[in-house]
């Protein structure tokens, strides 16, 4: 049987105590480094995604013939994603039984009423909107409205707040309109219940 001296006995100790004490010491490093231990309100968890920053439109008083209401630019909500708003933050929506090809309104009289045209006019500054995409028509009235890939662009009067859709799904033919043209037919009831399962 080999004998080991006493003296070796201490300095393998000693040697175990260091090894711990260095793992301990890279694992508060790590913790402090990566923020995945401790308090506080910039906790994350690994593997988990920061928090996403909603751009909702602003409420901005507005007549209708406010050269802001002519403007366009997209806007990530909650719970339909990315939608056209106009300059003041109002949904713009399509209609499915106009053309785009030739782009025409099939909107007048008492529909334009309700479903009031995007005017063309002024200097057009689309944000996060390609601008190829934008164009316009000669309505009936003589008046010019806005397209966006050929489909002519409404604001709904029963809308009373920035963001609102409640003219979504009328006549099964209304719809709020996606910066690339494409209708956005997801209700916020459906997103909930999807989500939520309420």
């Amino acid at each position: 049987m080999i004998r080991i001296p006493r003296t070796a006995v201490p300095a393998a100790v000693c040697l175990t105590a260091l090894a711990l004490l260095t793992a301990c010491t890279a694992g508060a490093a790590t913790t402090s480094a990566g923020g995945y231990a401790g308090g506080g309100a910039g906790m994350q968890m690994p593997g988990m995604q920061a928090p996403m920053t909603i751009a909702m439109p602003q409420p901005i008083t507005a007549t209708p013939n406010d050269p802001a209401k002519s403007q366009l630019r997209a806007a990530k909500t909650f719970d339909l994603g990315l939608m056209l708003v106009d300059g003041t933050g109002f949904t713009i929506y399509r209609y499915d039984r106009d053309t785009t090809n030739p782009p025409r309104s099939n909107c007048t009289g008492g529909c334009a009423a309700k479903w009031i045209p995007v005017k063309a006019g002024g200097t057009l500054a689309p944000v996060d909107v390609d601008q190829s995409l934008i164009g316009q028509i000669t309505r009936d009235d003589g008046t010019q409205q806005l397209t966006l890939a050929g489909w002519p662009l409404y604001h709904f009067a029963g809308d009373s707040e920035p963001a609102d859709t409640s003219g979504q799904g009328a006549d099964q033919a209304w719809y709020p309109i996606a910066p690339d043209g494409t209708k956005i037919t997801l209700t916020q009831d459906e997103w909930r219940q999807n989500a939520f399962g309420v």
